[in-house]
């Protein structure tokens, strides 16, 4: 997993900035269940009065909840409020947050105590002014009946009947003490949630009586609290939109990176290393696994940051409301993560096939396709048709397993998010009922509930693909981490040798991990100005040895030099700009006739370009093309000729103009005329250059300056035509197999043309 991290390296303020917006909407996110809650218990339950204490208050509310308050209590209260005497009312000193909210704590149960005797009072006495009341007198006692009318004395006496019904005491020596007693004890059988709104119900009463008009309070409070919400989804889509520009950005280029990197590392392999990846496999490392990376980076630029952010946020404004439901949270967490826990037990394993049979299926689409021609002359479509079949149902198999995983986690989840939700609804409902919490609280407690399991779902899918990104990411640092056995040394001498001698001094070769010797003791020199041709059975070393030049391959044992200097002390670059190869199989790039020519010197002229045609033998079938050098060249030269093409190949190495021209079989694909003629060019044109002609065919090197014959990897003779005639058995065979009984004697005789 920390090859995918490794890739962020780059981007640290873009994750830094990506994160500040994560945290924004998460707040804005988890700000959205609050004020739904408020929005229903305070805006339509409470007519949007959110405070027990109310921020205006008449005199006889004022007085009516200053009687039952001690001492301290009292004068609390009254440094609470200021008299505006022009209004004949009190309102609020202060009006913050946390100073209303203290107010609130310490004289809701005395205000919801208040408002359930007035509402009693009111029932009893009618409309008895309880501004005019004094609370020194509620002594039943200190009353004297001789002095009060029958009218008072019978309203005294059901007054003391209803406390006595009420459970006062009626005899205490502090009656207000005790009125207020007993009433808190009944109203704490209600609830916190009725105790408030029994409150806010007496602000409400004080409201009107200030003259304020309690409707459009409310509404005001819908509209406010409506208002924010919008504002915060506003926000919180705004953010979303830019952390998905931003992440999609640093997706793109991680996934350019990579590619670049990859590009880089692989153009710089020997032979050794490509020989350990397959061309299919590294298309797929390239592409798809590349692909993975970039959509697992954009997720865990959005998820993997913000689920825990939310979950976090969540738990923190869940345990705010005391609701006694925690326990549903923790059931929900639990089930979750048991369930996140066996799908990477797993689907893991499964992930890491997975990525190794997509390389097979790529693999074998790609053996069928380049090998039709030969696949249909030997009638085997029913086979290939069977192993990529096999490939393809391997491939199928276990897409199936990891989806059907897939598919069983979607509907697990979603059962335990609206199990969850009912079994919520169902407790809050019982503490609905019995006055402990409100319905817009056990609506945020449901919301704060699926946005902690949605933190969960996130790290679940995300958890599932990270095993098979992981697995992406490893088998490119694997081809990254490769260690290219072909670079330049410390000392590398970047200035190009005077002269173009090659020097074999008992060369050894094997290849990596190889157990026996390719090539052994071979010792000769190539001379400037002279053509050295190799020649010998199939599979004898032929290309393996012309490939030590250029360093495609380093020597196991002895040396190579050129110009007195080692090939390896020579820097890559300069070395093989000392060289014209042309491979054993022609390749073109996608592009058009010129540029395949000046591939390898692209500030040739157009001189030059068409002078090297002229040699290659390939002007003809050029200026026979509508556009001449302009003609397009598809990918891979397919809509050429191979003797074309193998011209034009030949053509590129000459434009180049090097010191060493190396031929790899390359007349094989021309008839013998071209064979010939071309020959005849490249004479005056190398007569100061080193040629190394790699042959199958005796008729292309008969004139050669020096013949090396190879054998099972082995040199078993060297000289002329004629001199090996004379001495090597191995290559009079092959003389003798090639050519006619007459070309053969022109040829000892000396007779026989170029």
């Amino acid at each position: 997993m920390k090859n995918i991290f490794r890739n962020l390296k780059n981007y640290r303020l873009h994750v830094l900035l990506i994160t500040i917006l994560l945290v924004i909407q998460a707040f804005c996110d988890l700000s959205l269940p609050d004020y739904t809650s408020d929005l229903i218990d305070v805006g339509i339950s409470n007519s949007g009065i959110g405070h027990a204490v109310p921020e205006y208050i008449s005199e006889s509310g004022f007085s009516e909840v200053a009687a039952f308050l001690d001492d301290r209590e009292r004068e609390d209260w009254q440094h609470a409020y200021v008299y505006e005497e022009n209004e004949g009312r009190f309102k609020l000193t202060s009006t913050e947050k946390e100073e209303w909210k203290r107010l609130d704590d310490r004289f809701s149960k005395v205000i919801a105590a208040v408002y359930m005797l007035t509402s009693r009072q009111n029932a009893a006495f009618g409309e008895t002014d309880m501004s005019n009341f004094d609370p020194s007198k509620m002594d039943m006692s200190a009353l004297d009946p001789s002095k009060m009318t029958e009218e008072q004395l019978a309203m005294m006496k059901e007054t003391e009947e209803k406390l006595k019904e009420f459970g006062v005491d009626t005899s205490a020596p502090d009656l207000l003490k005790e009125i207020r007693r007993v009433s808190e004890e009944k109203i704490s059988a209600l609830g916190d949630s009725i105790i408030g709104s029994m409150a806010k119900q007496f602000s409400k009463e004080q409201y009107e009586l200030c003259g304020i008009d309690t409707e459009q309070m409310q509404k005001d409070y819908l509209f406010v609290t409506g208002l924010k919400m919008l504002g915060m989804a506003l926000a919180m889509a705004t953010v979303a939109v830019l952390i998905g520009f931003i992440a999609s950005r640093v997706a793109a280029g991680v996934g350019r990176d990579l590619r670049g990197n990859i590009f880089r590392k692989v153009i710089g392999f020997s032979n050794a290393e490509l020989d350990r990846f397959s061309t299919a496999s590294l298309i797929t490392r390239s592409t798809n696994d590349v692909q993975q990376i970039q959509i697992v980076t954009v997720m865990l630029l959005r998820m993997v940051l913000y689920a825990p952010i939310l979950a976090i946020g969540g738990i923190v404004n869940v345990s705010r409301y005391n609701s006694g439901m925690n326990w549903i949270i923790i059931l929900a967490i639990a089930l979750v993560t048991c369930l996140i826990g066996v799908l990477i037990f797993v689907a893991m394993p499964k992930f890491k096939i997975m990525q190794t049979l997509v390389d097979n299926v790529n693999l074998v689409a790609r053996e069928i396709l380049t090998g039709i021609p030969v696949i249909r002359a030997f009638g085997r479509e029913k086979h290939e048709e069977q192993r990529f079949d096999k490939a393809n149902t391997d491939l199928t198999g276990i897409m199936l397993f990891t989806n059907r995983i897939m598919s069983f986690m979607m509907p697990t989840l979603m059962l335990i998010m609206n199990g969850i939700s009912v079994l919520i609804i169902w407790v809050a409902a019982s503490k609905i009922d019995s006055g402990v919490l409100e319905v817009g609280a056990m609506t945020a407690f449901i919301t704060y509930s699926m946005i902690i399991i949605m933190s969960f779902l996130m790290l679940t899918a995300i958890s599932i693909m990270l095993p098979r990104a992981g697995v992406a990411a490893d088998r490119i640092q694997e081809v990254l981490d490769t260690e290219i056995t072909i670079t330049d040394s410390e000392d590398a001498v970047t200035d190009a040798p005077q002269n173009a001698v090659i020097k074999f001094d008992h060369v050894s070769f094997r290849y990596p991990d190889g157990g026996e010797n390719v090539l052994t003791d071979i010792d000769f020199t190539v001379e400037p100005g002279k053509t050295t041709a190799i020649i010998g059975s199939t599979g004898c070393g032929k290309s393996t040895l012309v490939k030590l030049i250029p360093r495609f391959f380093d020597v196991t044992e002895g040396s190579v030099s050129v110009g007195g200097t080692d090939v390896r002390k020579l820097s890559v670059d300069t070395l093989r700009r000392m060289i014209g190869y042309v491979p054993q199989k022609a390749v073109l790039f996608s592009g058009d006739i010129s540029s395949n020519i000046a591939y390898g010197a692209p500030d040739a002229s157009e001189d030059d370009i068409a002078a090297a045609a002229e040699i290659a033998q390939a002007a003809g079938f050029i200026s026979e093309k509508p556009e001449g050098y302009k003609s397009v060249i598809s990918q891979g030269g397919t809509n050429v000729s191979g003797g074309q093409k193998q011209r034009l190949s030949i053509a590129r190495a000459i434009a180049r103009k090097p010191k060493i021209y190396i031929f790899d079989d390359s007349f094989s694909a021309l008839d013998f005329k071209t064979d010939t003629a071309v020959r005849k060019a490249l004479a005056e044109k190398t007569k100061d250059a080193a040629v190394i002609i790699v042959a199958q065919r005796v008729s292309t090197i008969l004139n050669a300056d020096q013949i090396i014959v190879l054998d099972e990897g082995r040199m078993i003779g060297r000289g002329t035509h004629r001199e090996l005639v004379e001495n090597c058995e191995e290559y009079r065979m092959i003389a003798r197999s090639q050519l006619s009984e007459d070309e053969f004697n022109r040829s000892i005789s000396g007779k026989e043309g170029v």
